[in-house]
């Protein structure tokens, strides 16, 4: 047999035996694809069909508007239907298919869900959508909506796996990166469609316009790179956030995965991996046969 089937056919078999849907396609929601997938995990995105992410250069969810991203050599696409996730899988990518809901869960039935929509709330994930669910951060409780959660908040704690209880509860402050919290963070300052005046890897000064909310300027607060930006065209309320400024000034940061995805990445594809084992040891059967 060609090489080229073997490996589709290897492809195949590991689509239905490990087959996973994460909820999300931001910034920290690609950090754990990156990891799942390099792990050798089969993984189907889900979306909104306007997703609102500030991170655009680093989120499997600038898909959805682009049709194709690639992310650190993470290739996904956009896909509208889950039997195209499907076979967008067999290709090797990582499909990105519009469903707000994971309505598609149902038809896919995957091993495992991970919900990183990071809402700070529960959307709708359920403990018994598959075998095995993780959810990352505050707004869920480990064995009741997911059976484990992931540590999100920057600290000592960033990305454990938590089997019982909850993540740390959300602050509303973020966390600092080079020596600056809420001064970083870009917000809308009234209602308004997005127009851009700076584009992602840009330097900014202080006070210079990086963008426009309707006919409302958004000014740089301190100076650094503008790491993440909202998408032109997208309409914002009062206070969204729509930006970040990294003070550390490295350009390459605008164009790779953080630290912090990574490590969110990293917990996530540790609690994935403990739980299947202890899954198949519930059910009795051998890891090759299921």
């Amino acid at each position: 047999m060609a090489l080229a089937s073997l490996s589709t056919l290897a492809r195949e078999w590991q689509i239905n035996k490990y087959l996973t849907v994460v909820r999300g396609g931001g910034d920290l929601a690609t950090g754990v694809v990156y990891r799942l997938v390099r792990a050798g995990f089969p993984v189907v995105v889900t979306e909104a069909a306007e997703p609102t992410v500030v991170r655009r250069t680093v989120a499997l969810a600038e898909a959805v508007y682009q049709e194709e991203v690639v992310v650190e050599g993470l290739r996904g696409r956009r896909v509208n239907h889950p039997d195209a996730a499907l076979a967008v899988l067999k290709e090797g990518m990582v499909p990105v298919l519009v469903d707000p809901q994971a309505l598609s869960v149902a038809h896919l039935r995957p091993w495992v869900v991970v919900d990183a929509i990071m809402a700070k709330r529960n959307l709708g994930t359920r403990i018994s959508d598959a075998p095995v669910v993780v959810a990352l951060g505050p707004g869920f409780q480990a064995g009741v909506d997911a059976h484990a959660v992931i540590e999100t908040n920057r600290g000592h704690y960033l990305g454990r796996v938590i089997l019982q209880g909850s993540a740390e509860p959300n602050t509303g402050v973020p966390g600092p990166v080079g020596g600056y919290s809420v001064e970083r963070v870009l917000r809308a300052p009234g209602p308004g469609v997005v127009r851009a005046a700076k584009q992602i890897g840009a330097e900014v000064k202080v006070g210079e316009v990086v963008a426009w909310v309707g006919e409302q300027a958004v000014e740089a607060p301190i100076q650094g790179i503008l790491r993440g930006l909202i998408r032109e065209g997208i309409a914002v309320r009062a206070g969204t956030k729509m930006g970040d400024i990294d003070p550390r000034a490295a350009r390459e940061h605008c164009f790779t995965i953080s630290d912090k995805a990574l490590a969110v990445g990293g917990g996530a594809l540790e609690a994935v991996l403990y739980l299947l084992q202890r899954r198949i040891a519930e059910m009795g059967e051998d890891p090759s046969t299921v």
